[in-house]
């Protein structure tokens, strides 16, 4: 089952256009050396400058194990640390967590219960 990790934050408006570099840093790094998809989600309808990033894991313990990865790694402190202490609004972050439902077995029949 796949974990997607969403979340969301507002931009501070006097630091927009540093926040989206920084956003598209981000993600490049992520991308490029850890074993997860990264997508960065903008508002189409809305609060104007809530924006988003959508990451997708193989598990539950993927995540775990790229976060640790992550957080292990100079590089990318360096890259977040600026984002989460200067272009986001403080209190605005919020994290959710999915995990994909599984398909039904193709042992069972829809009318089964």
């Amino acid at each position: 089952m796949a974990v997607i990790v969403y979340q969301t934050f507002v931009i501070r408006q006097e630091h927009f256009k540093e926040a989206i570099e920084n956003l598209r840093a981000i993600k490049k790094f992520r991308m490029e050396n850890y074993n997860h998809k990264v997508e960065i989600l903008t508002p189409v309808s809305g609060h104007d400058h809530t924006y988003a990033l959508l990451s997708t894991y193989e598990g539950l313990a993927e995540m775990e194990l790229q976060n640790k990865k992550m957080f292990d790694n100079e590089e990318y402190l360096e890259l977040i640390g600026p984002f989460f202490l200067e272009h986001i609004v403080e209190g605005s972050m919020y994290t959710q967590i999915y995990r994909t439902l599984n398909d039904q077995p193709s042992g069972e029949k829809k009318n089964d219960k």
